[in-house]
């Protein structure tokens, strides 16, 4: 495991022993991973955003607190959510992102997930490149407002 996906876990196990919710020092925990605070930062940037279901209130100074709170959100909203933000084209990787998410909240089951994959794959979309990404994102929008309850 890379040392992100390490600190993504030990946070997520930090929250699923406080009722979806931690508060932790950007220091201290640089320091229980022997890494720099910008490492945490990045980490949580990228792993525990609104788009994925939390909410990150960051105090400066002292450490830098950080609380995070995972926001408890419905599957249709969510997806709605997904949709609407989703601009013109988007790449093979935000695609696995997002399916990614939709799996980590058991939106959709690993089945479901391995066929959005196939069809949002680079090599399925064998177009020219400034039409891979808009049929990509064509492609994964209908799918995602198909599977809305």
């Amino acid at each position: 495991m890379r040392l992100s996906d390490l600190i993504e876990q030990y946070i997520k196990e930090l929250m699923s022993e406080n009722d979806d919710v931690t508060e932790f020092g950007r220091n201290e925990l640089a320091q229980h991973f022997n890494c720099v605070p910008s490492q945490i930062n990045y980490v949580i940037t990228t792993r525990f955003s609104p788009e994925r279901g939390y909410y990150v209130e960051s105090r400066r100074g002292g450490g830098g607190n950080i609380k995070i709170r995972r926001v408890d959100i419905t599957k249709n909203k969510y997806i709605m959510h997904v949709v609407n933000s989703i601009q013109n084209v988007i790449t093979q990787q935000e695609a696995d992102i997002i399916i990614n998410n939709l799996i980590d909240y058991n939106f959709i089951n690993n089945e479901t997930a391995k066929l959005m994959r196939i069809a949002t794959n680079d090599k399925v979309l064998n177009l020219p490149l400034e039409y891979k990404d808009l049929t990509r994102t064509r492609i994964l929008k209908n799918m995602l407002i198909n599977i809305i309850d």
